[in-house]
Parts: C-alpha cells; structure tokens; sequence
C-alpha cells in the first residue's frame, strides 16, 4: 500500500512536525499521527527563542519588589503561550532531572507560578510520570476549608517550589513557608529565568534547599 505524504493531510504552518506510523487493526491499515516531542536540548533552544521574542521588553519599569529596572521579562506571554508553555513543562522537568531532584507536586504562589506547575505536570504525564499540580495563596483562606495551598494535598510528600522570574525571591518563599506549613517536603525552589539579583542566594539561605534557573539573563542579551 501506498502511504500519502504528510503534506495531504496537512494545510498551513504546522507548530510541530507529526509522525506518521501504519496501524494494523482486522486487516486494515490506517495512518495514525502523534506529536513528537522535542529532545531537551531541542526544546531548550526554542524556549529560549521564544522568550527572546515574546517576553522581554526594553523600557523603564517598576518592578514588584518596587526596585527600577530598564527591562521587564513578563514571562506570562510564555506560560500562557500556546506552543511555549508546553516547552516550559519539558524544560523545567528536565532541569530538575539533570539536577536530581525528586519530586511528586509542583506549584508555587498564586499567580505567576500557577501556569508553572500546570506545564510541569503535563511534561511529566506525557514522560510517563506522575506529578501533581498545586497553587498557595497569599494567604490562608478565612473561610470555607481555610487552606493557604490549593489542590492535591502536599502533606507528606516532596514538593519542588516555582515561580516564573525572581527579583528579590519573596514569592518563592512565600510558597515554600506554605508549603511547609501543609506538611510538604520542600525539595527545590526552581524559576524559569534568573535576574541575577541575589534571589538565588536569599532563597538558599532562608530555606536550605537548591535554587535551580533554566535560564540566566545573560542568554537573553540582558546586562
């Protein structure tokens, strides 16, 4: 049997490059497609592209630690991107592989880090892996159940803490003093790009665990 090209079932830019295998069910074949993801170093290199592109702007800016920057990083044009997020999740999942980090939930405050731990548990189903998705608020809830962290609960388990960028790490450590406070086992602070600001050494410090970056601002032309 003579299989179509890809191009007959395909009009348009395509996001991803489909792969096309033959499927044999009672004596018929039939094309089946799935998307391929991207190998680590692939799917770092576009993010990477991506953010150059979508979420770094140039201009004086107040940022939410009240500090005065000549650029801004609004990662929330990534996270809520619809090719990039999905890069975020694989991106951050291997971040933490090669660090050997061990985990079971990711999330962190509500809500730069809320797209953050969505992608991470995604990239982890599609690996094979089981990894739940959490939010901690900026406070305890006065009402209702009165939880500060939202989702599958924490309690017991190993949690690795995110957020989207840091300036000064108050966020991240906000959600791991939540986290902590619900029982979770607070294994790493991870953020998708690093300022350069003393976050990382801060949330060293003040929690004793790692803080991991998949990008420094130096990758994005930033000084």
């Amino acid at each position: 049997m003579r299989l179509p090209s890809p191009a007959a079932f395909s009009r348009g830019k395509q996001q991803s490059r489909p792969v096309w295998r033959a499927v044999t069910n009672r004596g018929t074949t039939k094309l089946d497609t799935m998307t391929s993801p991207l190998d680590a170093a692939a799917a770092r290199a576009r993010l990477l592209e991506l953010i150059k592109e979508l979420a770094v702007v140039r201009g004086k800016v107040i940022l939410s630690s009240g500090a005065e920057a000549d650029y801004y990083i609004d990662l929330r044009r990534i996270t809520l991107h619809h090719e990039a997020s999905k890069l975020v999740g694989q991106v951050m999942l291997a971040l933490t592989d090669d660090a050997g980090i061990d985990f079971e939930c990711a999330g962190g405050l509500t809500m730069g880090a809320d797209p953050v731990g969505t992608a991470v548990m995604h990239a982890a189903v599609d690996a094979g892996r089981t990894v739940d998705a959490f939010v901690v608020r900026k406070a305890q809830k006065s009402y209702g159940m009165g939880r500060q962290v939202e989702g599958p609960s924490v309690e017991g388990r190993k949690v690795l803490v995110l957020e989207d960028t840091s300036t000064t790490g108050g966020s991240a450590l906000t959600a791991v003093e939540g986290v902590r406070k619900a029982g979770g086992n607070v294994v790493a602070v991870a953020v998708i790009v690093d300022r350069d600001t003393g976050s990382k050494e801060r949330i060293e410090a003040e929690t004793g665990v790692p803080y991991l970056f998949a990008f420094g601002k130096d990758e994005l032309g930033l000084s």
